[in-house]
């Protein structure tokens, strides 16, 4: 029961999760914590770890979920489950609309596609910050350490370029992080 479980709940993710991993966060965490696979604090250190490992952070995280709860064939069923309308969709539109991609009615809707995701992208990032920057107290105050690195890092990402003359490297904004979040919560 436990793999249908898996499948069903990652194949809904996978065929709803346009525009990337970072779209499809809130849909797995309304997967994970509806099944009660991970709790908000484990989600949210999954997506730094996927986020920090090689390969697309959906395929990390959801195969990590899959083999925490049913082993090695928990993670192939889960990762498959995601993966799999990805793969059917990209087998039609090659087959079936080759010919119709360069039609102009299907490259405005691709491109009215963008600004929705970067919007879903955006909203997520700002739960994520809302959720940690808030004392874990459950209270209304905020942490100050949270809000502190938060800062820090959309200081650095915003003269990045300016000073760079490029835009600050992900793999450096992790390590940043990292060592940040190492020097101020304790290692």
């Amino acid at each position: 029961m436990m793999y249908l479980e898996l499948f069903l709940g990652f194949l809904r993710v996978g065929c709803f999760a346009f525009g990337g991993a970072y779209g499809a966060i809130p849909l797995i965490r309304d997967v994970v914590l509806s099944h009660g696979w991970l709790t908000e604090e484990r989600l949210t250190y999954m997506i730094a770890v996927s986020e920090s490992t090689p390969g697309p952070i959906m395929v990390n995280l959801v195969t990590y979920v899959g083999s925490s709860q049913a082993g090695l064939l928990g993670a192939v069923t889960a990762t498959a489950a995601v993966v799999l309308p990805s793969f059917i969709i990209i087998l039609l539109v090659m087959v079936l609309l080759k010919n119709l991609l360069d039609a102009p009615y299907v490259q405005a809707a691709l491109r009215g596609l963008k600004p929705c995701v970067a919007g879903i992208i955006l909203a997520t990032g700002v739960r994520m910050v809302l959720d940690h920057c808030v004392s874990p107290d459950g209270g209304t105050l905020l942490e100050p350490r949270a809000v502190l690195l938060t800062a820090v890092l959309a200081g650095l990402m915003a003269v990045s370029g300016p000073v760079l003359k490029k835009k600050a490297s992900p793999i450096t904004l992790i390590v940043v992080s990292a060592l940040l979040g190492a020097a101020v919560y304790g290692a």
